[in-house]
């Protein structure tokens, strides 16, 4: 069975002073997230307090390379199927996302994939992963 990859409607994202840093960087094809400049520490989602250890933080860089965690394609929920997965970035951090640009019946646990930005409403572009 083979179920291709079909690039979907994305809604508009919200944009605001805590976003709009990873927005522009999306839109630059950068991912991004925020690291502690307490304990050291980078969590996803991007945001001021460290989870940790309630410190500050800073916006840092990431490589967008990572393997998927679990992954389920969705096949019934519109007339588009789509991958949801889990990605463990090298970073160590993980982040639920789409799986694109591939047959999506072939993604599997463990596999290497590297970010990639899609179209979204009002011109974001919103992060997913592709198989690297």
């Amino acid at each position: 069975m083979t179920t291709p990859h079909t690039d979907r409607p994305l809604a508009a994202v919200h944009v605001d002073a805590a976003t709009e840093h990873f927005w522009t960087q999306a839109k630059e094809g950068l991912l991004c997230t925020r690291r502690c400049t307490s304990c050291g520490k980078v969590h996803w989602y991007p945001r001021a307090l460290c989870p940790f250890c309630m410190g500050d933080t800073e916006w840092c860089s990431l490589s967008g390379l990572g393997t998927i965690y679990s992954v389920s394609v969705t096949r019934r929920a519109g007339p588009i199927p789509y991958a949801i997965a889990y990605v463990t970035l090298d970073e160590g951090i993980t982040m639920l996302t789409n799986i694109v640009d591939c047959d999506l019946d072939d993604l599997k646990i463990g596999q290497r994939v590297e970010v990639t930005f899609k179209p979204a409403e009002g011109g974001a572009t919103v992060p997913m992963f592709k198989p690297a």
